[in-house]
């Protein structure tokens, strides 16, 4: 495991017990929980991929997902569902002046 994948996992282990914390002092069910719920199932599936040695591995293709994106999202799960970030980016505004 090199240096940025020991950060990843540490910080996919730091995340889980977050959300793991906040879902069990939560009273009833509501959107959030389902988010919160939601992300411990990729957090796992990433965590468990660090163990198994194909941490940052596309489930589609087998190819490597590039560092950077695993930076930004150390859940991906394939090179296809990072096409789909750009619908979150903010978007820059173009003004003309006349």
């Amino acid at each position: 495991m090199n240096a940025l994948q020991e950060k990843l996992f540490l910080e996919l282990r730091q995340t889980k017990e977050e959300i793991e914390n906040s879902l069990k002092s939560k009273q009833r069910q509501n959107w959030l929980t389902i988010i919160l719920e939601d992300e411990l199932k990729d957090l796992n599936t990433a965590i468990q991929k660090f163990e198994n040695g194909n941490f940052g591995q596309c489930e589609i293709s087998g190819e490597l997902i590039p560092e950077d994106l695993l930076k930004m999202i150390p859940t991906l799960r394939s090179i296809k569902d990072s096409e789909d970030l750009d619908s979150y980016c903010k978007k820059s505004v173009s003004v003309s002046f006349l």
